[in-house]
């Protein structure tokens, strides 16, 4: 069942971040050659934040690949974390991207380069608008149906490519009511935004590699799940961490103690049953069997 849902997601993963590769090296031709012809600095800007999302989109493929392989004897809980080592790397790359926005965009002010991009600069940025803010849609979609970390914050980085856009269109207007460094402020708000979106990333990842719990919700889903099965009497010490789109989970069930060892292990087969149909996302789970007692009950 888990190898079906990794192939689903695997499929998911990699039809929309091939879709991204097409659309941001598309937009990054157009926005650089139109930025450097119009003089606009937050359209070349623009531009570069694109080609970024593309590096960012290999990194997401490369981590899918070596995040997908099977369990061996180095790694026996499998290979997700490169998925999450891949979101924290796009974590970062967003942070220098949105924080070289800003050091260029301030030289342009320092050194008092007035930009006055034409109207074809207005076109192509509502354009890249509507195509990143849909790329962010699809992407944030297949992030929260696979559970890929990785996808999710790529999702963001292609959200920042339109905030940065919006920058263009806010940086163009304003110029035109003759605010001279509408241009170059614009470039520096669009950093600002993209470091924000990297370190709130950063501290996602660094939740996951610390070995947190998973979200409440899915707690909440895992418990009424063990609570439907009439043949456990009590349970206790649930424990859930991740790793990359999989989520590990142990628990303690306490049955009838005149059970044999074959039917109490056919309850544990029937609750591991119930949580991987049920959870969408890949599961591994540990169930440890306990006598009904009074000294086992907490």
């Amino acid at each position: 069942m888990n190898n079906d849902k990794q192939e689903i997601a695997g499929k998911q993963i990699k039809s929309v971040t091939n879709l991204a590769i097409v659309i941001n090296v598309a937009l990054f031709a157009v926005k650089v050659s139109v930025g450097l012809v119009s003089g606009s600095v937050a359209l070349v800007a623009d531009g570069v934040h694109s080609i970024s999302d593309t590096t960012t989109d290999f990194v997401v493929l490369l981590g899918h690949y070596f995040g997908s392989k099977e369990p061996d004897p180095q790694h026996p809980y499998g290979h997700g974390r490169f998925e999450t080592f891949s979101a924290g790397f796009i974590a970062v790359f967003l942070v220098f991207v949105g924080s070289g926005m800003i050091y260029f965009a301030a030289i342009a002010i320092a050194k008092a380069n007035i930009s006055n991009p034409g109207p074809v600069v207005l076109i192509v940025a509502v354009i890249a608008v509507a195509a990143k803010e849909l790329l962010f849609r699809l992407t944030r979609r297949a992030a929260v149906r696979t559970h890929s970390t990785a996808l999710y914050a790529n999702a963001w980085h292609q959200r920042s490519d339109a905030i940065s856009s919006v920058a263009v269109i806010v940086g163009f207007v304003s110029l035109k009511f003759g605010f001279v460094y509408g241009d170059q402020i614009a470039a520096v708000a669009v950093g600002l935004m993209i470091i924000l979106v990297g370190v709130r990333l950063i501290v996602d990842c660094l939740s996951e590699l610390t070995e947190s719990a998973i979200d409440e919700d899915t707690v909440e889903r895992i418990k009424h799940i063990i609570n439907t099965n009439h043949q456990i009497h009590q349970w206790h010490k649930l424990r859930t961490r991740t790793v990359g789109r999989e989520l590990f989970l142990d628990v303690h069930i306490l049955v009838d103690p005149n059970l044999s060892i074959a039917a109490a292990h056919e309850i544990s087969e029937s609750l591991e049953k119930a949580l991987d149909e049920q959870l969408i996302r890949p599961v591994n789970i540990t169930v440890h069997i306990e006598p009904d007692i009074p000294a086992m009950r907490i």
